[in-house]
């Protein structure tokens, strides 16, 4: 049943976000990246607010969402410097609140840690699909990473669960097994390698994807456990209920977060 559900979510909701990133428009694609960018970071204050028993205040909620849609919609204008004055002025905010709560309680820069620790881990890297679909071939370069991530989650989950044997990181996530990680790797640069070819039809381009595939892979999984351990850090099982079969949308992209950014870099200084 879990298998089922997962397979009906995701023929669901991917042919809509694979069509809103691959033909949508930059304001449609922007519009696509704050929503679950804001479901995500939602789901992120409620995990690493958990242990300290007390909802996230409305102040840290707004700041949060507030600068989420103003960093993506400045990623839009395709200016690193634009957003970089976003990432300062959400350091800024911060300060001010700071400032505000300091007499009253003298742990809000915890609070305030937590918070842009947020905004670096979620919005940031998301961002960076606004980026990617202004490059040549864009689109197809979005479509591509996620087939690639796919392939990484789907190939490890049925490797694990079919031919597990050595936990790769117990402490952290019991259920994940040095074969499930092998074989999230090995589907990931198979795909990866197809599906070049599939869209750009360029044996030499998929053969210097290879190491980008690898590493994409690696990194999808190095953020697979760090979310693994901010939800065992808390006592938490899923980081929300939204997809039903993946649990909430952290769970669900907690990967991509980590992969984004190594497309990006490569497609960048190395093509």
């Amino acid at each position: 049943m879990q298998h089922f559900k997962r397979w009906i979510t995701a023929l669901v909701f991917a042919p809509l976000v694979v069509w809103v990133l691959a033909a949508g428009s930059p304001q449609l694609v922007a519009g696509l990246i704050c929503v679950v960018a804001i479901a995500t970071l939602r789901e992120y204050l409620r995990i690493v607010f958990a242990r300290q028993g007390t909802p996230v205040s409305l102040p840290v909620k707004a700041i949060s969402y507030i600068m989420t849609i103003i960093l993506v919609v400045g990623a839009t204008l395709g200016d690193f410097q634009v957003m970089f004055l976003i990432f300062v002025l959400n350091f800024l905010v911060l300060a001010c609140f700071a400032l505000s709560r300091f007499i009253t309680d003298p742990a809000i820069f915890d609070v305030i840690a937590r918070q842009a620790l947020g905004f670096v881990y979620i919005p940031v890297p998301l961002s960076l699909l606004v980026f990617l679909k202004g490059m040549e071939g864009g689109a197809l370069w979005i479509v591509w990473m996620l087939i690639v991530i796919f392939a990484n989650d789907t190939g490890a989950f049925y490797a694990g669960t079919y031919r597990g044997k050595h936990k790769l990181a117990p402490r952290i996530s019991p259920k994940k097994t040095v074969e499930g990680a092998f074989g999230g790797i090995v589907a990931s640069v198979v795909a990866g390698f197809v599906f070049c070819l599939i869209f750009f039809s360029d044996l030499a381009l998929g053969l210097v994807m290879i190491p980008c595939t690898f590493l994409m892979a690696v990194a999808g999984q190095v953020g697979d456990l760090f979310e693994s351990a901010m939800k065992r850090g808390s006592s938490i099982k899923d980081s929300g209920r939204i997809l039903p079969g993946h649990g909430g949308m952290l769970d669900r992209i907690d990967g991509l977060l980590f992969a984004v950014p190594v497309l990006y870099v490569y497609l960048v200084f190395a093509i």
